[in-house]
C-alpha cells in the first residue's frame, strides 16, 4: 500500500529527561499499516526550517480501548532543529507524518529465539518488534547500551512482555559498565550451536558493525536497522545509500529508506 501523507495532530507529548521524549501522534492509517522496524518521515514546526522531512522509527502503534488503530508514537532525542522542535510540540499542535516507509524486521518463529541489540535512541523499532515476537511465543531478549542509568527508557514495557534485560551504561551506574556488544558477545560465546537464534540491531553504526561481525563469527544471522540522513524517505534523493555486497560478490549501492531501513548484516560492507 502507498504511504499515508497526513498532518498529523500531537495528542501527547512525554518528557523522558532533558534530551528525550515520546511524542504521539494521531495517525490511525499508518498505525493500522506499520510493521515493526519501518518509519516515518516528519517535519515539525511552519516556514523554511527545517526544509525537509527527517526519519524517525515507529515507536508504538496506538490503539484505543476497543484496539481501534489511533496513532503512532515516536522516541526522539533533541540533537538538531527538527528534534528540538519534536521535544518542545505541544498536544494540539500539527506535524506532517509520511509512513509507513521502508523495508521492515522479518519476525522469527519459535524455536527461534530472538535478540534485541540496541544503543540509545536505537531502541526506538525495538518496542513494536517485542510485541510481535510476544505474539508469536517467540523467546526474547533486549541487550540495550545507554550512557547513563537515566537513559535506559521504558524498561517495564519490555519487562511485561517477558522480555529478559542485558543492560550496559558507559559509567557503570545500571548494569555493566561498558559497551553493549560486550555482553552480546559473551551470550553468543555461551550459546550452543544447535539452538536456533535471530539477531536485530539497531543504534550508531559503530555499534552495528560490532554487532554484525560477532554474529558473523558464530555463525548467527544478523538484521540491522541502520540510520541514514534521508531527504525524502522515498528513493529519490539518494543521500541515505549503504555500500552492499551482491550476490555476485561485487559491491554495489543500495538505498537504505527502500531496501532497508532493516539490512541483513552480512551483506554491508562495513
Amino acid at each position: 500500500m502507498p504511504p499515508s501523507d497526513v498532518s498529523a495532530e500531537v495528542t501527547s507529548n512525554r518528557l523522558l529527561s532533558a534530551d528525550y521524549n515520546v511524542i504521539e501522534l494521531a495517525a490511525p492509517a499508518i498505525a493500522a499499516a506499520a510493521l515493526p522496524g519501518q518509519f516515518v518521515m516528519v517535519r515539525p514546526g511552519v516556514g523554511h526550517d527545517p526544509l525537509l522531512r527527517r526519519p524517525f522509527s515507529v515507536f508504538e502503534v496506538l490503539r484505543d480501548a476497543g484496539g481501534t488503530h489511533t496513532g503512532i508514537s515516536l522516541l526522539n532525542k533533541r540533537i538538531g532543529v527538527s528534534t528540538e522542535l519534536l521535544y518542545i510540540a505541544r498536544a494540539g499542535q500539527r506535524i506532517a507524518c509520511l509512513g509507513p516507509l521502508g523495508r521492515p524486521f522479518t519476525p522469527v518463529d519459535p524455536p527461534v529465539d530472538a535478540w534485541m541489540v540496541a544503543g540509545g535512541v536505537g531502541l526506538a523499532p525495538f518496542a513494536t518488534l517485542a510485541a510481535s515476537l510476544r505474539e508469536r511465543g517467540v523467546r526474547a531478549a533486549l541487550f540495550y547500551g545507554a550512557r547513563s542509568a537515566a537513559e535506559h527508557f521504558h524498561l517495564d514495557f519490555f519487562r511485561r512482555l517477558a522480555v529478559e534485560l542485558v543492560l550496559t551504561t558507559e559509567d557503570g551506574s545500571a548494569g555493566q559498565r561498558g559497551r553493549i556488544v560486550e555482553p552480546v558477545e559473551r551470550a553468543l560465546a555461551a550459546r550452543s550451536p544447535s539452538a536456533r537464534l535471530m539477531l536485530y540491531a539497531c543504534g550508531p553504526e559503530g555499534m552495528l558493525a560490532a554487532t554484525a561481525k560477532a554474529a558473523a563469527r558464530y555463525g548467527r544471522p544478523c538484521q540491522v536497522s541502520v540510520e541514514r540522513i534521508m531527504g525524502c524517505g522515498l528513493g529519490g534523493c539518494y543521500s541515505c545509500v549503504v555500500p552492499m555486497r551482491g550476490d555476485d560478490g561485487r559491491m554495489h549501492h543500495v538505498r537504505s529508506c527502500l531496501a532497508g531501513p532493516v539490512l541483513a548484516a552480512d551483506q554491508i560492507l562495513w
